[in-house]
């Protein structure tokens, strides 16, 4: 697409307030770091269709990282998956947008996920059946850092790896916190780059996560291990809570926080610069 990236950015991270500040509560901190994955990802290098989202061949992707699920929903909106009103239905009664992607409730969603781990195994699937099908789509899969403690994650990475899924490009959210502290604090993964290489990934790692332009450079790197028999996994060194200050200062705090419909209007303007 020919667009502004960091406008979409903008967008996406207004709505994710938006949406979580009318309801009140949310897990603000771990949507907020993903933007700019999500950004790329939908608006420039997935190949996709929002008016067939069932399209065969299409590539896919699974947010593993189920707490991020207010982030998805606000860039499938903005990729015009469906009206951006319904994203204050969110969590609630009746919903198609619960508090994990369910791909039986919302369109464009690929894949249900929830508890920590599965998800990444589903990923794996996924690429293998693509594999299988040889429909050419890349399966691209998203996993937090927390959940990265999970063996079920190191399972999935073993077998992707063993299998030689090449058309599977993972992100891990680095942003060092988790809902009970610093991940080094509770139970430290690094070094991460060296732990991916060891499992038999390309690994591929970006400084500035939270920086669209670096993340986009990324992706098209990975998409050029495609053959080599290895899948790849990209970390992403982001802030938890970017783009709003007082949300970022909150810390491990802004896991899952209140957030109040004033709160949400004054983060917005200052994501539109207006503050």
């Amino acid at each position: 697409m020919n667009c502004d990236l960091k406008e979409v950015c903008k967008d996406i991270r207004c709505d994710i307030m938006t949406c979580i500040g009318h309801l009140g509560v949310g897990h603000i901190g771990g949507c907020l770091s993903v933007v700019e994955v999500l950004a790329a990802l939908y608006f420039e290098e997935m190949n996709i269709d929002p008016k067939q989202p069932k399209m065969a061949g299409r590539d896919r992707f699974v947010c593993s990282k189920g707490h991020a699920g207010p982030a998805v929903y606000a860039t499938l909106a903005n990729r015009g998956y469906f009206d951006k009103k319904e994203l204050l239905t969110l969590n609630q009664g009746g919903t198609n947008l619960p508090s994990h992607c369910d791909m039986n409730r919302t369109t464009g969603i690929d894949m249900t996920t929830g508890s920590l781990g599965q998800g990444f195994s589903c990923a794996v699937g996924v690429a293998l059946g693509s594999k299988l099908e040889n429909d050419g789509a890349t399966i691209y899969a998203l996993i937090g850092d927390g959940e990265s403690q999970e063996g079920q994650i190191w399972e999935a990475a073993m077998f992707a790896s063993s299998k030689k899924l090449d058309n599977l490009i993972a992100f891990t959210d680095y942003n060092k916190m988790q809902i009970d502290g610093t991940v080094a604090e509770v139970n430290d993964i690094a070094p991460l780059t060296d732990k991916w290489a060891a499992f038999g990934w390309n690994v591929i790692d970006v400084k500035d996560g939270n920086d669209v332009d670096e993340v986009l450079a990324a992706c098209k790197k990975a998409k050029t291990n495609r053959g080599s028999g290895k899948p790849t996994m990209v970390i992403l060194n982001t802030r938890k809570g970017c783009g709003v200050k007082w949300i970022e200062e909150l810390g491990v705090s802004n896991h899952n926080t209140n957030v109040t419909a004033e709160q949400a209007e004054a983060a917005i303007r200052e994501i539109r610069g207006e503050a």
